[in-house]
Parts: structure tokens; C-alpha cells; sequence
């Protein structure tokens, strides 16, 4: 999941505290599709999560020399990007939904050699998954996007949160536990 050793990003990240905008540049270029993908998937707007994805950059941009090291670059700009979604949902008044699958790169197409049958029952459980994601408080959408679906570990996403790994972990498990409970209550009615 890593778009770059640590080794040659922390040589970036030096560079462009210096103030090279070309390090910057590279950085920008190695983690460009991974924020969008997780800011697309809090907002479920492809227009918004374009901009907040350029805004996190921006301030990315003029905040580098507060960056200490004491994390990956990554995690830092994960968190600029969590905080401007955030945001832009409040002063849009717009909520944080998932995006649907149509949406999300990377999205293959159905595989049309497939039975029906079990295809649509796929899609109305893809379906059930999105809208339980989507019913989750941000707070609870967050962790589960970030651990679950954009693989950071606990430590990686509890500190582009900004929470500490207890409150991170109870936030996940109540976010599953819903999720859960909107799968079960779809199979008991699909039984």
C-alpha cells in the first residue's frame, strides 16, 4: 500500500522542507491517488473530494517545515485530509457518505460469465455494505475507511486521526458492530 520506501520519502520530505518544490512535487505524485481515494470515499463527491484533495496539498504545501518527523509523511497528510473533509462537510452542510461503487477508482466491471442469480445478490449486498458505511457517524466512517478498506495499521490510522490507539480501536469496533448488524439483519431477511 506504500507508494514509497520510508527511506526515499523522508529524503523528499527533508528536500522539501528546505523548501524544494520539486521533492514536494514527488510527494505529492506518490500520494495523490491513495488521499483521494480515502477523502472520495468520506465525502462520496468525486468534485469535492478533487478539491479537498488539492486543499490538503495546499496546506500540506505551506505547513511542510511544521512537520516534525515524528510520523510518516503519509500519516501527516492523511490527517490534514481527514480534518479538511471535514471541513468542507461542515461548512457544505453536506454529510460524509460512502461513495458508490461506480464511483470508486479502480472499480472493475461486472463479470458478465457469472450466473445472475448470485451476481445481484452480490450487488444488493455491496449495496447493504455502502449504505451501513454511509449511516455511520464520520467519526465511526473514518477509522473504518482508513484501517479496513485503505489497510493502514491501527498506529498509522489512530494518528491520522489524531486519537490515541484505545479510542481509535473502540472507535473501529463500534463502526464493525454496525456495519455487523446491517449485514446480519440483510441475510436474516435474505433467509
Amino acid at each position: 500500500m506504500r507508494p514509497m520506501p520510508s527511506e526515499d520519502e523522508q529524503q523528499l520530505v527533508v528536500r522539501a522542507k528546505a523548501g524544494e518544490e520539486r521533492a514536494f512535487e514527488e510527494l505529492v505524485r506518490s500520494h495523490a491517488d491513495h488521499l483521494y481515494a480515502v477523502v472520495v470515499r468520506l465525502l462520496g463527491d468525486r468534485h469535492e473530494a478533487e478539491e479537498v484533495t488539492q486543499e490538503t496539498f495546499l496546506r500540506a504545501w505551506r505547513g511542510i517545515g511544521s512537520f516534525e518527523g515524528n510520523s510518516r509523511f503519509f500519516t501527516w497528510l492523511y490527517r490534514i485530509g481527514i480534518n479538511e473533509a471535514r471541513r468542507r462537510a461542515a461548512r457544505n452542510t453536506m454529510t460524509f457518505r460512502a461513495s458508490p461503487v461506480e464511483e470508486r477508482p479502480g472499480t472493475e466491471p461486472t463479470d458478465l460469465s457469472e450466473a445472475p442469480e448470485p451476481t445481484a445478490t452480490r450487488h444488493e449486498l455491496q449495496v447493504v455494505l455502502e449504505e451501513a458505511i454511509a449511516a455511520l457517524d464520520p467519526d465511526y466512517r473514518a477509522p473504518l475507511v482508513l484501517r479496513d478498506v485503505e489497510g493502514l495499521s491501527t498506529s498509522e490510522a489512530a494518528e491520522a486521526m489524531g486519537l490515541g490507539e484505545a479510542a481509535f480501536k473502540s472507535r473501529l469496533h463500534r463502526a464493525r458492530l454496525a456495519v455487523r448488524k446491517a449485514v446480519d439483519e440483510y441475510l436474516g431477511e435474505e433467509r
